[in-house]
C-alpha cells in the first residue's frame, strides 16, 4: 500500500509542476506569461526530479504507466502490482490537474482562448496529423524508457578509482537528477510536435479533469479524438524500448 500511495503522490507532484508551468506560461495575467518553451520543459524536468526524490526509495518512482507496463513486460516488475500502480498514477495525475486549476483559479476567466486552457491540462499537437503525432510520441517514449533503464542499470555497478561501491549514492542521490535531465532533453529536442506526453497518466487524467472542472470563460471539448495517441502509443513504445534494451544487453 505504501508503494501505491507513493506513486499517487509522485505523479500528483509531477503534474502539479508540469501543468502548473504550462498554466503560468499560457494563461493571461500570469507573471510567467509568454516565458516560452524553455521554461515549460524545465518545469517538467524539475517536476520529475522532485517526484523521484520524494518517492523513488519507496516505490521505485515509476510515475508513468508506460514505464510500469514496460518493466513488467521484461520481468523487471511483477504484473500483480501493475493495476495498483497504474490506478495510483492516474488518480495522482487527476489530483495534480485539479490542484493546478485551483492555483490559477482567477486566470481561467481572463483567458479567452479555450485551446490554451485545454493545453494546460493535456497535449495538443502543433500540426494535427495523427500518424506523425503517434510516431513522435513513440520516439519520445522509446528514448525515455531506454534512457531510464540505462541510467538505472549503471547505478548497480558504479565504483570509483579506489573500487569503493558508489551504487547507493548514485541510485538515490544522482539518478533522479539524471532522469529529470533526460525528460528535459526529450522536451527540448522532441517535444515541439506534440507537447511530448510520453506518459499516459500525465495526459489522460488531467484531460479528464479538464472535462469535469467548471473552467471560467470559453471552454472547448477535451479533444477525446486525439486522446488515444498519448494514452496508447507510449505504452507500445515503452514495451518496445524495454525489450530492445534487454536484447541489446547493455
Amino acid at each position: 500500500m505504501a508503494a501505491y500511495l507513493a506513486e499517487f503522490i509522485g505523479t500528483a507532484l509531477l503534474v502539479l509542476f508540469g501543468d502548473g508551468v504550462v498554466a503560468g506560461v499560457v494563461l493571461n495575467k500570469s507573471k510567467a506569461q509568454n516565458a516560452g518553451w524553455m521554461v515549460i520543459t524545465t518545469g517538467w524536468g524539475l517536476g520529475v526530479v522532485v517526484s523521484l526524490y520524494a518517492i523513488g526509495r519507496i516505490s521505485g518512482g515509476h510515475i508513468n504507466p508506460a514505464f510500469t507496463i514496460a518493466a513488467a513486460s521484461v520481468g523487471a516488475f511483477p504484473w500483480s502490482q501493475v493495476p495498483g500502480y497504474v490506478a495510483a498514477q492516474l488518480l495522482g495525475a487527476f489530483v495534480g490537474g485539479v490542484l493546478v486549476w485551483l492555483a490559477y483559479l482567477p486566470h481561467w476567466g481572463e483567458t479567452s482562448d479555450p485551446n490554451l486552457k485545454l493545453g494546460v491540462f493535456c497535449t495538443i499537437p502543433a500540426v494535427r496529423r495523427l500518424g506523425a503525432n503517434a510516431l513522435t510520441e513513440f520516439i519520445g517514449t522509446f528514448v525515455l524508457v531506454f534512457g531510464v533503464l540505462a541510467i538505472a542499470d549503471h547505478a548497480q555497478s558504479l565504483r570509483n578509482i579506489s573500487n569503493l561501491d558508489l551504487s547507493l549514492v548514485y541510485s538515490q542521490g544522482i539518478q533522479p537528477l539524471l532522469v529529470g535531465i533526460l525528460v528535459w532533453g526529450i522536451g527540448l529536442s522532441l517535444g515541439g510536435p506534440t507537447g511530448y506526453a510520453i506518459n499516459p497518466a500525465r495526459d489522460l487524467a488531467p484531460r479528464l479533469a479538464h472535462a469535469l472542472l467548471p473552467i471560467d470563460g470559453p471552454k472547448r471539448d477535451s479533444d477525446w479524438g486525439y486522446a488515444w495517441v498519448p494514452a496508447l502509443v507510449p505504452i507500445i513504445a515503452g514495451i518496445a524500448a524495454a525489450w530492445t534494451y534487454k536484447v541489446v544487453g547493455f
